[in-house]
C-alpha cells in the first residue's frame, strides 16, 4: 500500500461546516485518504453518516475510526483502530483479506508489532500537544516518527498536534502522511489549507 500527503479525517465537533460540506472541500483538495471518526453518535447514527460519506468518496480511500462492524456494512476501504478498538486479528475477521487495516501506534515496540501483525500502515500518535482527542496520551515528538519509519516498510501516518508552523519537521523525520485536523477543520477554508499542507511535500526535497 503506498500512501503519501496529507491524510483527512473529520471531526464534526471542531467543523464550521459539517462533515459532508468539509470532505467535498477535502475532496477538491486532491487528499488520498477520508476517515471518518465521530465518538459521540449512536450505531445507527454512524452508519448514516458514514454511508453518505463513503458516496461521496468513489475514487478516494474511505476509512472508518474505530468500527469494523461499520466499515464493512458501508462498503468502506477499511478501518483504523486505536489501541482501546477490537484487536487486529478480530477486525482481519470481519473485513477480510483485501481491507485496509490501520493501526494507532505510540512507541518503536507497538509499531514493529503492528506490522508484525499484518497492518497496512501505521497512526504514530500523538506527535505534539493536542485538545481534539483527549486521551491520546503524551506527545512522542518528531524523533519517534524517524525511528519508526526506519524500522519498518509500511506507511507511517502521523498525527496529533499538527500544523502548519510544526509540519516541515513531521515529513522531514520520514512521515509519509501527516493529519492535522483542528488546523483544518476548524479553519473557513478546509480546501485552502489542506493545499497549503500539500505544498510541504512539494517542497520536501
Amino acid at each position: 500500500m503506498k500512501l503519501k500527503g496529507f491524510y483527512f479525517v473529520t471531526d464534526r465537533r471542531l467543523s464550521k461546516a459539517g462533515n459532508i460540506k468539509d470532505v467535498r472541500n477535502a475532496l477538491k483538495a486532491g487528499v488520498q485518504v477520508v476517515q471518518y471518526r465521530e465518538k459521540s453518535a449512536s450505531t445507527k447514527e454512524l452508519f448514516i453518516r458514514a454511508l453518505a460519506l463513503r458516496r461521496i468518496c468513489k475514487n478516494t480511500i474511505f476509512i472508518v475510526n474505530d468500527r469494523a462492524d461499520i466499515a464493512l456494512a458501508v462498503g468502506a476501504d477499511g478501518v483504523h483502530l486505536g489501541s482501546s478498538d477490537m484487536p487486529y486479528s478480530a477486525a482481519r475477521k470481519i473485513l477480510g483479506p483485501r481491507k485496509i487495516i490501520g493501526l494507532t501506534v505510540h512507541n518503536l515496540k507497538e509499531a514493529i508489532n503492528a506490522q508484525k501483525q499484518g497492518a497496512d500502515y501505521l497512526g504514530v500518535a500523538p506527535v505534539f500537544p493536542t485538545a481534539t482527542k483527549v486521551d491520546a496520551g503524551n506527545p512522542c515528538g518528531v524523533k519517534l516518527v524517524k525511528r519508526i519509519k526506519k524500522a519498518v516498510r509500511i506507511p507511517v501516518v502521523a498525527i496529533g498536534g499538527i500544523k502548519l508552523s510544526n509540519a516541515r519537521q513531521v515529513i522531514d523525520a520520514g512521515a509519509d502522511c501527516i493529519c492535522a485536523i483542528s488546523a483544518v477543520v476548524a479553519k473557513r477554508d478546509v480546501k485552502k489549507e489542506i493545499l497549503s499542507f500539500k505544498k510541504l511535500f512539494k517542497n520536501n526535497g
